[in-house]
């Protein structure tokens, strides 16, 4: 039997960096460079592909590259990304039941490493980027400065307490509130059901089909200083969003997370709240349901 309701205990794949040939349109890295992938690259070998452009260019750069620098110079990764979403292919009437084999990098396609001023403006973007979610509302907003760059809808945490065999115990399902920090990516991750710590591997989908998991990578998040495994991540299942449905972690849609993941590099402020009273879109007050029965 399949496993729909999603509370994922990730682990990182130990995998060797697997290096690529490509094409370098300049030959030196002063300024902007230009690298032209030379073979088509899927979803389940895009970090290691990524991986190995950091890693050769690293050395050379008056910055310290990293994968989300790199993609976020390049944006439209971000929306070829995006566009992987299983919901999003059903709407072009195109099935995927792997995602990991869909190609995300065609040949011929330019990365461009960005020049010094590029880099610092995205690096001092990321410090005063910060991701804020409210419960009862069911949204998670990325911000920088005062200025909300991305809206998403969410689900949480169910208001009950189960006994999972993971944590050995009776947990509390309710998302806690609190202030912390992105701590770590699991850019390919491995699905457990913590009511019996069972692993599994594919899932049913709203539409009733099966498919493979597809790869998308977790955000850990460290709360009021505690780790306890409240992640954020995708669902297979975008019809539980806008509800309390999970054990306890922030589910998104397939293509939002792409987003999040890539705005929200190690480091990145979390600010996790629960407000009744927010300014709807036309500007009006509006006092939102308890879901979790706090103001009783």
């Amino acid at each position: 039997m399949l496993v729909t309701l999603k509370f994922c205990c990730p682990k990182e794949d130990d995998n060797l960096i697997a290096f690529y040939n490509v094409s370098d349109e300049t030959a030196s890295i002063p300024s902007s460079k230009n690298i032209v992938v030379d073979t088509p690259i899927t979803i389940g070998k895009y970090f290691d592909f990524l991986d190995s452009i950091v890693h050769k260019y690293d050395s050379i750069t008056p910055y310290k590259l990293s994968e989300h620098l790199l993609v976020r110079a390049n944006s439209w990764i971000i929306d070829t990304l995006q566009n992987t979403d299983y919901y999003r292919m059903k709407a072009r009437d195109s099935f995927v039941y792997n995602q990991k084999k869909m190609i995300v990098l065609p040949k011929g396609a330019v990365i461009t490493i960005p020049d010094s001023i590029t880099a610092t403006k995205l690096l001092n973007s990321f410090r005063n980027t910060f991701i804020d979610i409210n419960i009862p509302e069911f949204k998670l907003r990325i911000i920088k400065d005062s200025t909300n760059l991305f809206e998403f809808p969410i689900r949480v945490g169910r208001h009950e307490k189960k006994y999972l065999k993971m944590a050995g115990r009776v947990i509390d399902l309710k998302t806690e509130t609190g202030h912390g920090f992105i701590v770590n990516h699991v850019r390919n991750p491995s699905y457990y059901n913590p009511a019996n710590g069972r692993q599994y591997f594919a899932t049913n989908r709203d539409d009733k089909k099966v498919t493979k998991l597809p790869q998308i990578p977790f955000i850990v998040t460290e709360i009021n200083g505690v780790r306890n495994g409240q992640l954020i991540h995708p669902t297979t299942n975008p019809i539980t969003l806008n509800k309390a449905y999970s054990n306890g972690c922030i589910g998104t849609k397939e293509a939002d997370a792409w987003v999040i993941y890539y705005y929200a590099p190690i480091g990145t402020k979390i600010n996790i709240r629960y407000d009744l009273n927010v300014i709807d879109e036309k500007g009006k007050k509006v006092t939102l349901k308890d879901i979790y029965g706090y103001n009783r």
